[in-house]
């Protein structure tokens, strides 16, 4: 899609309410609302961070939106692919700040040069014990990335049409944090499977943008 097109849609997105929970849970994975049950006193303390879902023209002026894959380390979110985002900081002002600030580290894209268009559906992340405020938000200059060597394995520029196109969703089989394999849903986009926490923050987005474009 033409950014500028999307620019006109998506600037209506401001004055929308958003699908919430029931939009992220379609890419749930199965043991999501027990764990949810399970953790309900950890949430109350649960770490913060802030994530962006961010789009951009590329060279041809087509919409792309910018997903990394992680490093792999010793962690629950080793070698996964999400957002460009990271935890709330002592001398972060909110969590949008968070996002930019991150987003910036991550990928190089500058954070005077992104508008947030609007936060999403807060995510509570049990294996990690992180609420993540996603939020959505353009460029409208064609970035110039530069990675995080230390954090980020590669960069993942996902079209839009890929991103809506409802034959990229489909039902894999993942090993778990928990060391359990379950078959769950996903997004596979660029070769890439994208599931749990960050899967759900795409439902929701995608259908939020499907009441516009």
């Amino acid at each position: 899609m033409n950014f500028e097109t999307f620019l006109n849609s998506v600037s209506k997105i401001k004055n929308l309410n958003l699908p919430g929970e029931s939009s992220q849970f379609k890419m749930s994975p199965p043991f999501r609302r027990q764990l949810m049950d399970e953790n309900r006193e950890k949430m109350n303390h649960a770490k913060k961070a802030g994530v962006l879902a961010l789009f951009y023209p590329n060279q041809n002026i087509e919409t792309k939106l910018i997903l990394i894959l992680r490093k792999t380390y010793k962690g629950v979110h080793s070698a996964q692919v999400g957002f460009p985002g990271g935890k709330l900081e002592d001398n972060d002002p909110d969590l949008a700040y968070t996002a930019l600030r991150e987003t910036e580290e991550e990928v190089g894209v500058m954070r005077d040069t992104v508008e947030i268009i609007k936060p999403l559906t807060q995510l509570y992340i049990p294996p990690s014990n992180f609420t993540v405020a996603p939020f959505l938000g353009v460029t409208q200059h064609t970035p110039t990335f530069i990675k995080q060597e230390d954090e980020v394995e590669d960069l993942i520029e996902v079209s839009l049409l890929d991103f809506m196109d409802d034959r990229n969703t489909k039902n894999v089989k993942v090993m778990t944090s928990y060391n359990v394999e379950l078959e769950v849903p996903a997004f596979e986009l660029n070769g890439h499977i994208i599931w749990g926490a960050t899967a759900m923050m795409m439902s929701e987005l995608k259908d939020l943008l499907k009441i516009t474009l």
